[in-house]
């Protein structure tokens, strides 16, 4: 999915130098809204065992995971996932991404969020999409809410983040154009 300011492709494991390469770089950053990660995240094995984990779920309509690109360099700059893909009465999953902090700001991640929604709702066939982002990352929310998301709530002391139990705001975002398959 090509975007003005982004590429979305799904990793594969020829991706996990990569990918780990982004995981190093921003190693002091992401843990600060993702929680702890084991020693063993930060290698090759750790990355390819990521990916390969992320294409079985794919393989059962479960999750989806999405490098995001640099346009024009073909650098690796973050990570979309659509994941906990529920089906049934549901039709529903949860968004979560993450962006090198040096392209933070440039609305890069919000041209990223859309076209993962625009995903969602058109070839997936979904209905709803969740988002859960901590009250103090502003950034963030301003992403969803750009992609069309509505605050419906706060849940409390929800997600381990770095050894403590942190409120995260619940947002969503409905296909607008109805129900999604029966």
């Amino acid at each position: 999915m090509l975007g003005e300011r982004v590429l979305l492709r799904e990793l594969q494991l020829k991706d996990a130098g990569t990918l780990l390469e982004l995981e190093e770089a921003n190693r002091e950053f992401f843990p600060l809204f993702t929680g702890t990660r084991r020693e063993d995240f930060y290698t090759l094995e750790g990355q390819r065992n990521r990916i390969g984990d992320h294409l079985r779920k794919k393989s059962r309509d479960e999750a989806y995971f999405f490098g995001i690109f640099h346009p024009s360099s073909g650098d690796l700059i973050g990570t979309i996932t659509l994941m906990e893909v529920l089906r049934g009465a549901l039709q529903s999953c949860f968004i979560g991404y993450m962006l090198d902090r040096v392209y933070n700001g440039q609305g890069r991640m919000s041209e990223a969020v859309r076209l993962m929604v625009a995903y969602a709702f058109g070839p997936l066939g979904l209905h709803r999409i969740e988002a859960g982002v901590m009250p103090h990352n502003a950034g963030s929310i301003r992403v969803l809410e750009k992609a069309g998301f509505v605050r419906e709530g706060l849940a409390r002391k929800n997600v381990n983040i770095n050894g403590q139990w942190q409120d995260h705001l619940v947002f969503a975002a409905l296909n607008p154009n109805g129900e999604g398959p029966n």
